[in-house]
């Protein structure tokens, strides 16, 4: 799914929305975190911990701004 796609998912109203990091893009710049910290935990080094969350409803938006400031676009949200 492209990433304007994945992105658009949180959109949507009643509908489960995961957020999945791809470590093999993440370089700990901690944006994510800075955004929805109660979302994105980071470790010692700055790079996220989280594999794999489900974004609680009304959290949607604070998901994807998080998403969108990824400068690797290491964070995915899907439904």
């Amino acid at each position: 799914m492209p990433a304007a796609q994945s992105l658009a998912v949180a959109g949507r109203v009643g509908t489960a929305v995961r957020a999945i990091v791809d470590h093999d893009r993440c370089e700990g710049h901690g944006r994510c975190f800075a955004v929805a910290p109660d979302l994105f935990d980071l470790d010692d080094d700055g790079y996220s911990v989280v594999d794999e969350i489900t974004v609680p409803e009304g959290r949607h938006d604070d998901a994807r701004e998080a998403a969108s400031s990824c400068p690797r676009a290491a964070i995915r949200l899907v439904d």
